[in-house]
């Protein structure tokens, strides 16, 4: 279902964002995005002398390649347009990623290394979404692993389609749409509880990964 139709407006902006994951031949992993930011008017621009229309202020790709525990092999960035000359400059500093784990803590370990005068804005934006693009990437490892059902999904109650009580929960974990129907007023107690063990886990942790693909 489309948005509701919007009142008469003009385009100013648009930022394209396109991240695909791929399997390599070596076993790695390889996450590769870019970002590219245009107006819909031209303008000055000291470094440049102007930026027409359409074309790019902001044109920025990262690739990541990770193993299969989501450790961080190598990391390239290249900045192909930008407002300032210097800013292709910073790009190297993104190999120091090497050696992070993408998972809970990413983006503070991110930032540590790479945040605020030791990088780029744009391009520390981008690792967001790349570490759930690298989760969707190596949900075909996740499937093969065996679910430990002695502890509850790191998924559940991470949104309104994981929630307890809802009808995915119930299609994908049987068992824990019953302990959630015997946890209602007369039932509660301990199986509460571990309906509830997930609720402080970060959706990010590598037990989400299964699943994250349906999203």
């Amino acid at each position: 279902m489309p948005l509701s139709p919007p009142p008469p407006r003009e385009k100013l902006h648009t930022r394209t964002l396109v991240i695909e994951g791929y399997r390599r031949a070596d076993g790695l992993f390889d996450i590769e995005a870019r970002l590219t930011d245009t107006k819909s008017y031209g303008f000055a621009n000291a470094d440049r002398g102007r930026i027409e229309a359409g074309e790019p202020l902001h044109g920025m790709l990262m690739r990541l390649t990770i193993d299969a525990e989501m450790r961080v092999v190598a990391c390239e960035a290249n900045t192909e347009f930008a407002p300032y000359a210097i800013c292709p400059a910073i790009t190297p500093n993104f190999a120091a990623l090497a050696g992070l784990r993408i998972g809970p803590g990413w983006m503070r370990a991110v930032r540590d290394r790479v945040g605020g005068v030791k990088g780029c804005t744009h391009l520390v934006e981008l690792l967001g979404p790349m570490a759930t693009v690298a989760f969707q990437t190596l949900i075909v490892l996740r499937r093969e692993v065996t679910e430990d059902e002695s502890r509850p999904p790191a998924l559940l109650n991470t949104c309104h389609a994981y929630a307890a009580d809802s009808p995915v929960v119930a299609r994908r974990w049987p068992r824990l749409a019953q302990a959630a129907r015997a946890a209602l007023p007369g039932g509660q107690g301990q199986t509460q509880e571990v309906l509830e063990g997930s609720a402080d886990e970060n959706p990010r942790d590598g037990r989400a990964a299964e699943g994250t693909a349906n999203r």
